[in-house]
């Protein structure tokens, strides 16, 4: 997907109503309050392809880069927010509100604006060790943790 792309789905997730309950809604999910979706994903690669992995992870970060630079023009600079302390209640037991658990649970930190009633959060899942990586986003009225 181009990031003309990302920015056109954000834009329709925006404009969009809540379902009454969680049900799949295109490469991602939507809910009371909130819709997610998979910009990029590294979907079908094998676990031995290591050079098409680090291929598709500098292109899902390239992506990334793109894509908080648009909404940078759009919306300003973004606010930064750790979930580290999320991440140490979730360990700990505490059940995080959707539509924020699974951010809480893979990212160390999301981009988010606020436009107009709504969050919109740009989510780099990657992993520890390993080229991993994808790109999500949420639009949501439910307040971060």
């Amino acid at each position: 997907m181009t990031t003309a792309h990302h920015l056109h789905l954000i834009d329709g997730m925006r404009a969009k109503d809540f379902p009454p309950e969680r049900v799949p809604s295109g490469s991602g999910v939507s809910g009371p309050g909130y819709h997610t979706a998979l910009l990029h994903s590294e979907d079908g690669l094998q676990e031995g392809d290591e050079a098409d992995r680090a291929e598709q992870r500098a292109q899902c970060l390239a992506e990334y880069d793109a894509l908080l630079t648009l909404l940078r023009l759009r919306w300003g600079e973004p606010q930064v927010i750790s979930l580290w302390s999320a991440q140490e209640r979730l360990l700990a037991g505490e059940t995080i509100a959707e539509p924020w658990s699974e951010p809480v649970a893979g990212c160390e930190y999301v981009q988010l604006w606020r436009a107009e009633d709504r969050w919109i959060a740009v989510l780099l899942y990657t992993e520890d060790e390993g080229p991993g990586c994808e790109l999500g986003v949420l639009v949501t009225v439910v307040d971060p943790p």
